[in-house]
């Protein structure tokens, strides 16, 4: 007879033999929604720097002027027009500083729209409350733009990085996977087809544990 002790050492050693040699693997992809955020945030700011500038020059026509927040309209627009010409990519370059003006163009947003409805210029006021908004939803998006965007491998499916958040199939979803040195291509069962290009080429082993992932749960 075998011992518990034994019968329990045989399953491990049948479980290692099926997934020992297949550990989850992440590898990095360019994802085209990424790359559409990094090239407009410059552009984006460059609108948010025009529009502050333009609503501190309406400020200065009323005529109750609030010093205060046109000065600080002002300053604001002028250092998001020095920033932004003199940093091609601020979102990866200088990441601390594109969430501190993301979330300063939000508030200022927010200010004039406050003092719009207060006015009860009630269409402008909304329309900048959609613009705080956007805005808003552009920060929280650009949160993720500071991780490595990727395709995670492990016995549960595959989780592909986007925006505004990640995407887990399971292996059931998936139909196939033509993965080269140099990009990677996903048939789901949804009849939708996702293509990346990498990051960096693959190195062999890392392709050939892909390739066992896919021998194993696709059965290709």
């Amino acid at each position: 007879m075998y011992r518990n002790s034994e019968i329990v050492d045989f399953f491990r050693d049948c479980i290692w033999l099926k997934t020992g040699h297949m550990n989850a693997l992440a590898i990095t992809i360019v994802h085209p929604a990424y790359e559409s955020l990094k090239r407009m945030g410059r552009f984006l700011h460059f609108i948010a720097g025009l529009l502050i500038l333009f609503n501190a020059v309406h400020q200065l026509q009323q005529p109750s002027l609030n010093h205060l927040y046109f000065w600080c309209q002002l300053f604001i627009g002028i250092d998001i027009f020095i920033v932004v010409f003199t940093n091609r990519n601020l979102v990866q370059e200088l990441p601390r500083m594109n969430t501190v003006f993301r979330f300063i163009e939000c508030i200022i947003f927010l200010g004039a729209a406050a003092i719009l409805l207060s006015e009860r210029n009630f269409i402008m006021g909304c329309v900048l409350i959609s613009v705080s908004a956007a805005y808003a939803y552009l920060l929280f998006c650009e949160q993720k733009i500071s991780t490595a965007e990727m395709v995670k491998f492990n016995h549960i499916g595959i989780t592909i990085s986007g925006i505004p958040q990640s995407e887990f199939f399971s292996w059931s979803r998936i139909n196939d996977i033509d993965i080269h040195y140099d990009s990677i291509s996903i048939q789901t069962s949804e009849n939708k087809k996702l293509y990346f290009p990498l990051r960096q080429n693959l190195q062999f082993e890392e392709l050939d544990q892909i390739h066992e992932f896919c021998r194993h749960y696709l059965k290709t």
